[in-house]
């Protein structure tokens, strides 16, 4: 049976590769939590911004040199829908799709650009945490026959203060992230081994199946 993966489902294999083999094969989630609508806000927000700049130059806060936006409008639109994406189909019809938020070009080589929004000012590992996340982009861009450096960019987005006429000025925190492909490549492999496998063991850090074990 041919399975559909993205960044944000992938995810769920680290965290509890028993919670991901329940919900690609049984269709058993986890329940859905309350979403915040602000990152989604903000996301809109920051893409409109980004593209009042394509054909202009950057945005003050990508202090870049060498570097221009994609230009592709509709080609860019494709890849950021979630419907969409950036997609790749393997020999056993298994499909890998990423919804990127922005890229970057220098010179014939793409460069993945990913906004975040955060509360609070970056700790040391924060961006360690979308690792994963890059490096599946630069997979699907690289499968589509895109080359890519073997980096991108997390732009933070965090609130710094509130100005005297009661507008949020925000801190913004560039961080360059090496990519490794075959890391990619390993998630994807480990995600059909677990699935193809016996129901995994819970994990023991995983809430969800803590509760089922305690409420059976």
């Amino acid at each position: 049976m041919p399975y559909k993966f993205s960044p944000s489902s992938l995810s769920l294999l680290k965290d509890c590769p028993r919670c991901f083999w329940l919900q690609f094969n049984k269709n058993i989630k986890r329940p859905a939590g309350v979403f915040p609508s602000l990152p989604s806000g903000m996301d809109a927000i920051l893409k409109t911004h980004f593209d009042s700049f394509i054909g202009k130059g950057l945005p003050p806060e990508l202090d870049l040199k060498d570097v221009t936006l994609f230009d592709d409008k509709e080609l860019l639109s494709i890849w950021r829908s979630n419907l969409k994406g950036i997609q790749y189909t393997d020999k056993e019809g298994n499909l890998y799709r990423g919804a990127v938020d922005n890229i970057l070009k220098k010179g014939d080589k793409l460069i993945v650009l990913d906004y975040k929004t955060r509360g609070f000012p970056l700790k040391e590992d924060t961006a360690e945490h979308y690792q994963d996340q890059l490096d599946i982009y630069n997979f699907l861009l690289r499968k589509n026959n895109y080359q890519t450096e073997n980096y991108a960019y997390l732009i933070f987005y965090h609130p710094k203060e509130v100005n005297q006429n009661g507008n949020v000025i925000f801190n913004t925190d560039l961080i360059k992230m090496k990519i490794d492909v075959k890391n990619a490549e390993s998630i994807f492999k480990k995600a059909l081994e677990v699935l193809k496998g016996p129901i995994p063991e819970p994990s023991e850090e995983c809430e969800y199946c803590k509760w089922i074990h305690q409420n059976p």
